[in-house]
């Protein structure tokens, strides 16, 4: 099934945002009734669609706007430095374990809005990653892949410059590089987990500038697993149902090149049997 948040401008405003069944054949969503925390725990223990209500009739999917799926009352938990090459091109040692931060809900945007061009940084960057959608109520450290609901892209948008400005001693500043308002797209909808094989994906993923390829990888080329990085992170801070989690990007960031994101610029993400993000940089913010 494909799963997404959606905002209707010409519905009533109670219903202006909505989660929809996505029948990508017929172009429609069909409005899911009740909060996502009612039905998504279901939806992973595998009782598919017979766990959903709906209210409304299908709606077009033209008229209709793709948003972030995940709710502003969730966490957004990024992992890093979880492809080697990645590292290489950076010059870091691998760790010995995952890493992993907060991103702030803000910097969320849907799959085919703009990009906002932040105005701290000159250095903005693009990173494709898969992102895991926790739709259990609580994490089974045992077998975590079953606390999955399913898969969503994201394009981790981070402003290099800022990430280096931390002081010395300190770090890298990942607030500040990863968190720019409306700037990180994630969609454009949840493929459940019933979808693909058992075990972590390993699904290609790329990512384009202006039609050119400028990262190319693969999810099974990952450091640690999805499974790993659950496991890893709900032992530091619980997960709960709707947070979603970033699993690092492969090789091929605009930080090795230094051909960083302009204004204006097509950035196109893609993950195969997921979907694809198509975004706009917008122009740099003056104050």
């Amino acid at each position: 099934m494909r799963l997404a948040r959606l905002l209707d401008p010409l519905a009533p405003a109670a219903s202006q945002i909505f989660w929809g069944l996505i029948d990508a054949r017929a172009e429609t969503a069909r409005p899911i009734a009740g909060a996502f925390q009612s039905w998504a725990p279901a939806v992973t223990r595998g009782e598919g669609e017979a766990a959903l209500r709906f209210c409304g009739e299908a709606r077009p999917l033209a008229g209709l706007r793709f948003l972030a799926p995940v709710e502003k009352t969730n966490r957004v938990v990024v992992a890093g430095a979880n492809y080697a090459k990645h590292l290489v091109e950076f010059g870091v040692a691998a760790p010995s374990q995952p890493i992993a931060f907060l991103k702030a809900y803000g910097a969320l945007i849907g799959a085919y809005d703009n990009i906002q061009y932040p105005l701290l940084t000159n250095e903005l960057d693009y990173e494709v990653e898969l992102v895991v959608v926790i739709g259990a109520e609580k994490i089974n450290r045992d077998d975590p892949l079953s606390s999955v609901l399913g898969y969503t892209v994201g394009n981790d948008v981070s402003a290099r410059d800022l990430q280096r400005s931390g002081p010395k001693g300190i770090g890298m500043d990942l607030f500040a590089a990863k968190s720019q308002d409306k700037t990180t797209a994630v969609g454009p909808w949840i493929v459940t987990r019933d979808e693909f094989p058992q075990g972590s994906p390993q699904l290609r993923l790329t990512m384009k500038v202006n039609n050119e390829t400028r990262q190319d990888g693969n999810t099974g080329n990952m450091t640690w697993n999805v499974q790993q990085l659950l496991k890893f992170v709900d032992e530091r801070s619980s997960f709960e149902c709707g947070d979603i989690l970033f699993t690092g990007t492969p090789e091929g960031v605009g930080q090795t090149s230094g051909r960083y994101l302009q204004p204006g610029d097509s950035v196109e993400a893609e993950i195969e049997k997921i979907g694809v993000l198509r975004n706009v940089v917008g122009p740099r913010q003056m104050r």
